[in-house]
């Protein structure tokens, strides 16, 4: 064989109900002494958050809170937080919440120590090698929502507010040192986020499973995942204290973004313009194009498709077995079948499918994403036509 590839799998993870018990000695193995846990409006309000912060400080660490970042973040919440950092004299980071207060607290993490701009470090090319490796604080990821697995990831997304368009920070460093994956944070999740946020996992696996390239890790581990998305979303939705299901579906969101270090494709390049102009959730959105991108990319996918089929279990061992198990669970979770049912219209469809073409997770569609083919890719899911 001739083909050569790097993977990468280094993230530790202390997973199990509880374990949000052990962020102090986390914190202490990784030698930050004085961290800042970053999250979001909502979380911040938690017993979980309050009793988490507690104690860490009872156990002698100076930790301080920020707590502003969107649902989508903006790049003002990035500059706020590291202004916090800086001026708290910090060396750590607990990212602590859904996708969004991870994205942020890990792009805290790294830009505190950097004297370039943010936008330097896009995910483009070498950008990354720009920073200085020095600067980026130790970080501990804590996830209350399984979905997007930014827990276990390398990278940050924020929108850039001057052009209203999603863009991936990356640096090998931003990789949390610890993620402390405890479901029993994901237990007051409401059926609706606990959908959406599991819809983004399945997203990561199938994009990940699909994406062209030789890494049959990637693609094992998104198999997997694929199946307890499907032996767990429904649960753990309909019972939000289901703890073997929030604890399985925590596992396959991280396994979905472990995986998509393969790639991922149209569903995410879609889902990121559409993000940032009509501020959709990411993961309902990346559920309500999944049909459709699947569809799109049959002619090169058709075989490993039914080959996933198969293993899921699914009555049709088919890419039309796959898409018809994928439009029944978007029904039972209650994912709006066309764009409309998240409030997004045509009139900016051209500028939608210019942004989807240049996102970094398009090269990763398993056929090429011009702008014809994110116009009918988006067109589908305007009309709901498979």
């Amino acid at each position: 064989m001739s083909v050569k590839a790097n993977w990468n799998y280094p993230t530790s993870i202390r997973f199990g109900a509880g374990r949000i018990a052990e962020l102090a000695d986390a914190l202490k193995s990784v030698g930050a002494s004085r961290p800042l846990l970053v999250t979001d409006p909502g979380v911040a309000k938690l017993p979980a958050f309050a009793q988490a912060l507690d104690a860490v400080r009872a156990a002698g660490l100076a930790a301080e809170a920020f707590c502003d970042v969107k649902p989508n973040p903006i790049e003002s919440n990035v500059a706020a937080g590291v202004a916090v950092f800086r001026g708290g004299r910090h060396d750590g980071v607990v990212a602590f919440g859904g996708g969004s207060a991870l994205d942020v607290g890990k792009v805290i993490a790294f830009m505190a120590g950097q004297k370039r701009p943010m936008w330097d470090f896009e995910d483009i090319g070498d950008w990354w090698t720009r920073a200085d490796p020095n600067g980026i604080a130790p970080i501990v990821a804590i996830p209350t929502t399984a979905g997007t697995g930014s827990e276990v990831g390398r990278a940050g997304v924020i929108t850039q507010e001057a052009t209203h368009t999603k863009k991936v920070i990356f640096h090998p460093k931003m990789m949390p040192a610890i993620a402390i994956c405890d479901p029993e944070l994901t237990v007051g999740l409401p059926p609706y986020l606990t959908a959406a946020t599991g819809m983004d996992a399945l997203a990561h696996c199938l994009e990940a499973y699909c994406a062209p390239g030789y890494h049959p890790m990637a693609e094992g581990v998104a198999v997997e995942g694929a199946r307890l998305v499907k032996e767990n979303l429904l649960r753990a939705t309909r019972d939000g204290a289901d703890i073997e299901a929030r604890g399985n579906m925590m596992s396959a969101a991280a396994m979905g973004a472990t995986a998509f270090q393969k790639g991922l494709g149209g569903m995410h390049a879609l889902s990121h313009p559409v993000g940032a102009l009509y501020n959709t959730h990411h993961g309902m959105t990346n559920a309500v194009f999944m049909p459709y991108v699947l569809a799109f990319n049959e002619s090169a996918i058709a075989d490993k498709t039914a080959r996933l089929a198969a293993w899921l279990g699914l009555a049709k061992a088919s890419h039309a077995g796959l898409i018809d198990w994928v439009l029944r669970l978007r029904e039972d979770l209650g994912v709006p079948h066309t764009l409309a049912g998240l409030q997004v219209d045509g009139a900016r469809i051209d500028e939608i499918a210019d942004a989807a073409v240049v996102d970094p997770t398009a090269g990763g569609n398993p056929v090429k994403l011009d702008k014809t083919a994110a116009t009918r890719i988006f067109a589908a899911a305007l009309e709901g036509k498979i």
